[in-house]
């Protein structure tokens, strides 16, 4: 109750939102049960949310009517034993926001991938769940208690390294469950978002939309498990659709298209020399039928790399339309000098 004398209202805002929506006019009854305090107290309450936009008062002064403002939110947290991702969001998340169309459609998509990768591959025990609208932006965060993305990549995989486990990630199609996944969930959420960061076992990394270079490194946070943030401007002209046809040769909804960001190999010195990185940059390619190798951050190649992957790579995977983007001219006469560069709207052979 001290925090209430001090009109702390932090705490009411992960609930209040789903309050007003079942409550409405018997709100500050709910206030005054819920948290034990008077009439005079909830009300008091409740036009500090007002004024702070939480809540949007109509009707009398005698009798109030309360609903969603535009900063809206709810919070909640679950044990993952069991838990069906859709259950969550059709309860407890979807019927206090108030979405565009597209926007809502790619939440739900978010929202049911992040809570079943937490409940089928963390490891963990329980998962909270956090989701806030405000007048330009919708945001999620998704945080389990389970072992970290990058300690289950270094479980299936023999990947240690969190940047070339990155790396992995960034290509998709990457799961610790192949008979049970595809590995398009964290690589699908990841490209609908304007604002995505992931963090997990003492690493971060970070996509905005508007970079030429899809991932950086980020600032950890010391916690159990993996935490992932994302936000979607509720004016976007992304859609679902749009995300999942970019990423298919044909525009359909065949995963075969996929872009590789070489600046998470390249390192302070913005070089990959070696024909151990042109491997690793090769790995699992073979899985798509178009892959985009993106020089965006690379200053300088080496020879073995070039040759590695753009001629001996190339010629045992013909079926593989390899494209190079974002080349200086340094890299790009490098690429040039082991075979033909296909540009990016070619096709194989061409």
């Amino acid at each position: 109750m001290q925090a209430m004398a001090r009109y702390d209202l932090a705490p009411l805002t992960q609930w209040i939102t789903a309050a007003a929506v079942q409550h409405g006019q018997a709100l500050p009854a709910h206030l005054m049960a819920r948290l034990g305090i008077s009439r005079r107290r909830a009300n008091l309450l409740l036009h500090k949310l007002v004024a702070a936009q939480w809540l949007l008062s109509t009707g009398t002064p005698r009798k109030p009517q309360h609903a969603p403002g535009a900063l809206r939110q709810v919070v909640q947290r679950y044990p993952l034993a069991g838990l069906e991702e859709d259950t969550p969001w059709r309860r407890d998340f979807a019927p206090f926001f108030e979405l565009p169309a597209p926007v809502q459609r790619m939440a739900r998509h978010a929202f049911t991938e992040l809570l079943n990768n937490a409940s089928e591959h963390s490891g963990g025990t329980q998962v909270t769940v956090s989701m806030r609208q405000t007048p330009l932006q919708l945001q999620l965060l998704v945080s389990d208690d389970g072992c970290g993305v990058f300690e289950r990549i270094g479980q299936s995989f023999a990947i240690d390294d969190p940047l070339l486990a990155m790396l992995e990630l960034s290509k998709g199609k990457l799961t610790s469950a192949p008979k049970g996944h595809c590995g398009h969930g964290l690589f699908f959420t990841s490209r609908l978002a304007d604002v995505f960061d992931l963090h997990a076992n003492h690493a971060a990394f970070q996509c905005r939309a508007w970079e030429n270079r899809p991932w950086r490194a980020g600032r950890p946070v010391a916690r159990q498990g993996t935490s992932i943030y994302l936000a979607i401007a509720l004016d976007t002209t992304r859609t679902l659709d749009a995300v999942l046809r970019a990423h298919s040769v044909d525009a359909g909804y065949r995963f075969d298209r996929t872009v590789v960001p070489l600046h998470l190999l390249g390192g302070a010195e913005q070089a990959l020399v070696s024909r151990a990185d042109a491997r690793r940059v090769a790995a699992r390619l073979g899985e798509f039928r178009r892959a985009d190798i993106n020089f965006e951050g690379i200053h300088d190649i080496g020879h073995g790399f070039a040759d590695e992957l753009f001629r001996v790579f190339r010629r045992d995977n013909p079926g593989l339309q390899l494209v190079p983007v974002g080349m200086n001219r340094e890299v790009q006469a490098m690429v040039a000098s082991v075979g033909p560069v296909m540009a990016a709207g070619a096709t194989p052979n061409a």
